[in-house]
C-alpha cells in the first residue's frame, strides 16, 4: 500500500470513528486508553503513528480496551523468550514496546548493510512479529557524529530501510512497517570516542498496537 493510501485510509478511518468513546482507564489494563494518547510514548523520534494505527487497524484487524494490555502482555513475554540471551532489550512504556539491539551486531561505521551477527536476531524477532500481527512497527535507524549531517541523516534512514526489507522479506506484513532515520541527534551516549560512537551506530524498533480508536 502507498503512503498516499493509506494516508487517505487512515483519515477515512478517523472521520467515521471520530464518535467513539475513549478507553477506560486503571491499573489492570497498564494504559489501555493508548488508543486516545497522542503518538507513541517511547522514542523521541516516533512522532504521531495514531491515524496509522487505526488505518491499519480497520484493515488488518484492531485491539480495543483491556484487550490491548493483555496483547501486548504476551507479545512482551514472548519477545523476551526468544531474544533470551541475544543482548536485545525489551523495554516498555504503557502499552508500547522497543526492542533495542546491540551496536555490535548492527552496522559498520559508515555502513547501511545488515552484519551476519544481526540476521539471526531479526530472525527470531519476526517469528514473534508474525504471531503478534496487530500491531505497527517503527523502525528507527541511528548514526555517530561522523561526517556531515546530510549523510548522517541519509545513512541512518538507509539502515531503517535495511532492516525493513529484511523483515519484510520474512513475511511481515509491509503495512506494519514504518521507517525513519534519527541521525546523529538520539545518542545513547557522548561521541567522545571510538567506543561510544560504535554503540551510537544502532536500530531500534518500537512496536505499537493497532487501535480501533
Amino acid at each position: 500500500m502507498t503512503l498516499f493510501r493509506l494516508t487517505a485510509l487512515a483519515a477515512a478511518a478517523s472521520l467515521t470513528l471520530a464518535g467513539c468513546a475513549q478507553f477506560p482507564q486503571d491499573n489492570t489494563t497498564r494504559g489501555a486508553a493508548i488508543g486516545a494518547v497522542v503518538g507513541g510514548v517511547a522514542g523521541k523520534a516516533t512522532g504521531n503513528h495514531k491515524n496509522k494505527r487505526v488505518a491499519l487497524g480497520a484493515v488488518l484487524g484492531a485491539l480495543s480496551g483491556a484487550a490491548i494490555g493483555r496483547y501486548m502482555d504476551n507479545q512482551e513475554q514472548a519477545l523476551e523468550e526468544q531474544l533470551a540471551g541475544s543482548g536485545v532489550q525489551v523495554k516498555r512504556e504503557g502499552d508500547v514496546l522497543k526492542l533495542e539491539i546491540p551496536s555490535q551486531i548492527t552496522f559498520a561505521s559508515g555502513r547501511s548493510d545488515i552484519r551476519a551477527e544481526l540476521y539471526p536476531v531479526l530472525n527470531d524477532i519476526a517469528k514473534v512479529l508474525a504471531e503478534y500481527d496487530k500491531t505497527l512497527l517503527v523502525i528507527t535507524g541511528h548514526t555517530d557524529d561522523t561526517g556531515g549531517r546530510e549523510l548522517n541523516m541519509r545513512l541512518s534512514q538507509q539502515r531503517a530501510e535495511t532492516v525493513k526489507n529484511y523483515l519484510s522479506a520474512q513475511r511481515i506484513d509491509e503495512r506494519r512497517l514504518v521507517t525513519q532515520g534519527a541521525g546523529p541527534d538520539q545518542p545513547l551516549v557522548a561521541n567522545t570516542s571510538e567506543a561510544n560512537r560504535a554503540k551510537n551506530r544502532r536500530v531500534e524498533i518500537q512496536i505499537e498496537p493497532l487501535i480501533s480508536q
